[in-house]
């Protein structure tokens, strides 16, 4: 019994995790889409975008996702971030050999990324607690 709620739990994680990121990642996309506009370089325009998403992100991913809001995870969510910002740059780079369109690029990279986030969030960031008796 203990196993199929906490896979429903799961479930319904990530069910509210694509809501919340689709929200998230309409906003942070908006924000890349923005620089590349007005002529930032496709590595300053994802940093940025990160940045002023991290903050929006954690609170919505937290409270809503994970029903945590503490405020001290923010610096293991931050390292999820960085290290998704590192991975994503690397994926556009690799991106560039197929084809120099920055807006179609970062479109392809949004869906693994979106599915490795929620699992680190998930396992890293927001795992539960389990008090043994």
């Amino acid at each position: 019994m203990t196993v199929a709620r906490k896979s429903l739990s799961t479930k319904w994680q990530l069910i509210l995790f694509l809501f919340v990121g689709g929200v998230n990642t309409l906003f942070s996309y908006g924000v890349y889409a923005f620089f590349i506009f007005i002529g930032l370089p496709y590595y300053l325009a994802v940093l940025l975008a990160t940045c002023i998403g991290v903050l929006f992100n954690f609170m919505t991913t937290g409270r809503i996702v994970f029903k945590n809001s503490n405020s001290t995870l923010i610096f293991k969510f931050m390292g999820v971030y960085a290290f998704l910002y590192f991975l994503n740059i690397g994926m556009l780079k690799i991106l560039l050999f197929f084809s120099d369109n920055l807006y179609l690029n970062g479109l392809i990279t949004v869906f693994p990324l979106a599915v490795l986030s929620f699992v680190m969030n998930k396992f890293l960031v927001f795992r539960e607690r389990y008090e043994t008796h």
